[in-house]
């Protein structure tokens, strides 16, 4: 079915690009009437048109509109990017994916992505205050080596200022819930300060935030994931600073450094809802045992740029980043940390810590090869090196060792163009290199069996079975080696008008972490170990673009696949475990953007349709049988706007209905046939729809907002809630409720 809707899609006029994507339409190089987009995510200078891929760029006056509303990047993204889904309105991302697959974060292109033990919290990073823009970049691809296999979102941080003296930016906001409660109130400040002296120049900044309760629309607290961490009941700082030097008219120097902290405020425990009785998951004033959630992410980069070395393009960057990711200890998830070498089953309290450290460098050149201009070369190289652990802060002990990655990737890229430009030929190969070391390590110890009281329960205790079995795993150093191919033709027979099609594939680790932890049998060494082996994912796209007078439009059809990908099961505890299977995905996704008669006035539509497969046999086959949940999936989408710009005014309304889904596979036909409620029954989606809407005026001294998230207060359980844990009254979460931000800013 879905192949007949992309080809009838292709064919249609009404292809559309996102609405989010700059106005201005990107153009070829030797173009001098347009302006050139360069997306640095890409690796290149080409142009996006240049390129057989699906490419969208959040501008910052985009983007800031959307944090108006919504708070964080990682919602911006989402709200606008169809094959996005929904965010859970957590500190965590567990399960938030493009396409089906994890995306990669970065900043300036620096990974924040922690995929040896993946804590999801890679979406607050940097507080969007200091982001020029979001470069996307859909579908697998190794252009940044580890982590893209659902694609890229990379934040661009603010550039150096461009006039001598001093510039700069300051915001104030405030937050309300709908009834406008003292509990719910939060607020953020943040100013930026740029000066320019000749060669020289430096931009500081720092933001500070305060989150209150969010409340759901019925005017309840809702829940708290006291584990995987928090937004709401926070705060929140981030401390920013380039400096920068003109080495000549062409070559410069940037040094880029940012300190990001949320921490929970530990005011709140939570209250088990009833997914029986619809009611869900909520929160009262007490005191949560331990440390509370948080998150802190530091990170520097050093980069030297020539853009007329040799005649071409040279790139470099040396980079250092850090995360140390505290979650909490609710009482709840104890089962697992249990040790009776330790104190008695049922008394041992600990809490988990991600630890990760990167060291990188990227260097690539570029260049049109001398009397054959119309072929374009790079040719690169990356390295990272990774050692990321997961510690017990409470008792010292490790949950998952530490685990040193390092990766070695040569790459070279070509980009040949024929008749004019009608027609361009674009790949190339990346050799990744990777060594994995980790040591002789024990898992955690075994517990009994504690039943799970009745719900609800306000004060849940110790319940279920962990998986871990307290055995001796020997280490190993294995080495994976992999050539990764991309390729793709580009025809425009007019500018504006653009068709491609391509290949390319994605290289990652699967959450190694999660692997290593759970080992529950004896005899198991690392160096044969295949659930470690890497996710190798092949991405399938084919597209069509018309970006001509009022018109904004694209299609694009994709599929991907994995022989050994990575899948998300729940396990005991509440914990997720990882399982090694085939899975494929393919889907459609279509957006209409049209400049309107009416002066500043712009409607969008986009749509996107998702459908994943997975192996699901007790001996897989290699042959997918059965659907992926909403742990590893988005819902199907439709995406509505409208939005004026004119003079000091502008607004936007823009509404989101997640369609309804269900959940196939053996293992509900099975339940079907036998006509007993199973798990996967309640997995199910049910959809709902949620409109946002803003209004700024720029006054003669800053600019000042008025946005609604949630306008019309509609009562739902978010998607995530929704499909996963359907036994666990503890995370069965309503979304926010109507929500107020009121906003001033000012450039200087």
């Amino acid at each position: 079915m879905i192949r007949k809707i992309a080809a009838a899609a292709l064919l249609s006029t009404a292809l559309s690009s996102p609405a989010f994507a700059q106005d201005t339409a990107p153009v070829d190089a030797d173009n001098a009437a347009g302006e050139t987009i360069v997306v640095t995510a890409a690796r290149t200078i080409l142009p996006p048109s240049a390129l057989p891929l699906t490419i969208d760029i959040i501008d910052k006056d985009a983007l800031d509109q959307q944090i108006a509303i919504s708070g964080s990047v990682t919602d911006a993204v989402a709200n606008l990017t169809p094959s996005f889904s929904p965010t859970r309105q957590k500190l965590s991302g567990s399960g938030e994916s493009l396409r089906g697959r994890s995306p990669l974060y970065a900043i300036n292109g620096i990974p924040q992505s922690t995929p040896m033990r993946d804590g999801s919290r890679d979406g607050f990073t940097i507080d969007g205050f200091f982001v020029d823009r979001v470069e996307l970049i859909f579908g697998s691809n190794a252009l940044q080596g580890i982590g893209g296999t659902g694609g890229i979102v990379n934040q661009v941080t603010v550039g150096a200022p461009t006039e001598e003296g001093i510039s700069g930016r300051v915001l104030l906001q405030g937050t309300a819930d709908n009834d406008f409660s003292k509990a719910g109130m939060g607020g953020k400040a943040g100013g930026l300060f740029q000066y320019k002296a000749g060669a020289f120049d430096a931009s500081i900044g720092a933001t500070y935030e305060i989150r209150g309760v969010f409340s759901d629309a019925k005017g309840r607290p809702i829940g708290l994931n006291l584990t995987q961490g928090e937004t709401q009941d926070s705060k929140a700082t981030n401390f920013f600073a380039r400096l920068g030097y003109e080495l000549s008219p062409s070559a410069r120097l940037d040094l880029i450094a940012s300190r990001y902290e949320l921490k929970g405020d530990g005011d709140y425990v939570a209250v088990a809802g009833n997914r029986a009785l619809g009611i869900p998951t909520s929160a009262v004033r007490g005191n949560p045992p331990g440390k509370s959630a948080q998150s802190r992410t530091e990170s520097v980069a050093l980069s030297l740029t020539d853009t007329d070395l040799g005649g071409g393009n040279f790139v470099s960057q040396i980079f250092f980043n850090r995360s140390r990711d505290t979650f909490g200890g609710e009482i709840v998830t104890q089962a697992t940390f249990q040790d009776p070498a330790i104190a008695p089953v049922g008394t041992l309290f600990d809490q988990s810590q991600n630890r990760s450290r990167k060291l990188g460098a990227k260097f690539s050149y570029e260049r049109a090869v001398p009397g054959f201009e119309d072929l374009t070369l790079t040719i690169g190289f990356d390295a990272l090196v990774d050692k990321t652990e997961q510690a017990l802060i409470a008792t010292g002990r490790r949950w998952v060792p530490p685990s040193d990655f390092r990766s070695l990737a040569p790459f070279g890229q070509a980009n040949l163009k024929l008749f004019d430009g009608v027609v361009r030929l674009a790949g190339g190969v990346r050799w990744e290199n990777v060594k994995i070391k980790i040591d002789d390590y024990r898992t955690l110890a075994s517990t009994t069996f504690v039943a799970c009281p009745a719900p609800p329960a306000t004060q849940p205790v110790p319940c279920g079975l962990a998986s871990y079995g307290g055995v001796d795993v020997a280490g190993g150093k294995p080495k994976f080696e992999d050539l990764l191919i991309n390729g793709g033709v580009i025809v425009e027979p007019w500018d504006g008008i653009r068709a491609y099609a391509s290949y390319a594939e994605g290289f990652t680790v699967p959450d190694i972490g999660r692997i290593t932890r759970a080992v529950n049998r004896t005899g198991v060494d690392i160096d044969n170990f295949l659930d470690i082996s890497p996710v190798v994912s092949n991405n399938r796209e084919i597209g069509f673009e018309v970006k001509r007078g009022p018109v904004d439009a694209s299609a694009a059809y994709f599929w991907s696949s994995s022989d050994k990908g990575q899948l998300l099961i729940t396990g005991a505890d509440r914990n997720f475990d990882v399982q090694r299977l085939r899975v494929e995905i393919q889907g459609l996704e279509v957006n209409l953007g049209v400049q309107t008669p009416i002066d500043g006035l712009k409607l969008n539509v986009g749509y996107a349709h998702l459908i994943g497969r997975f192996d699901s046999d007790a001996v897989p086959d290699g042959k997918v049988d059965s659907d992926l949940d909403g742990v590893n999936i988005s819902p199907d989408r439709v995406n509505l706007a409208a939005s004026y710009n004119s003079g000091p005014f502008s607004a936007r309304i823009q509404t989101q209905v997640y369609l309804k889904r269900r959940f196939d596979g053996k293992a509900r036909a099975a339940d079907d046939a036998r006509g007993s409620p199973l798990k996967l029954r309640d997995n199910d989606f049910g959809g709902y729809t949620l409109t946002d809407a803003t209004v700024r005026y720029q006054t003669g001294f800053g600019g000042i907002s008025l946005s609604a998230q949630n306008l019309f207060n509609k009562q739902y359980i978010d998607y995530s809630s929704d499909t996963r844990l359907p036994s666990d009254q503890l995370s069965y979460f309503a979304g926010r409720g109507r929500t107020f931000i009121l906003g001033w800013d000012y450039r200087f």
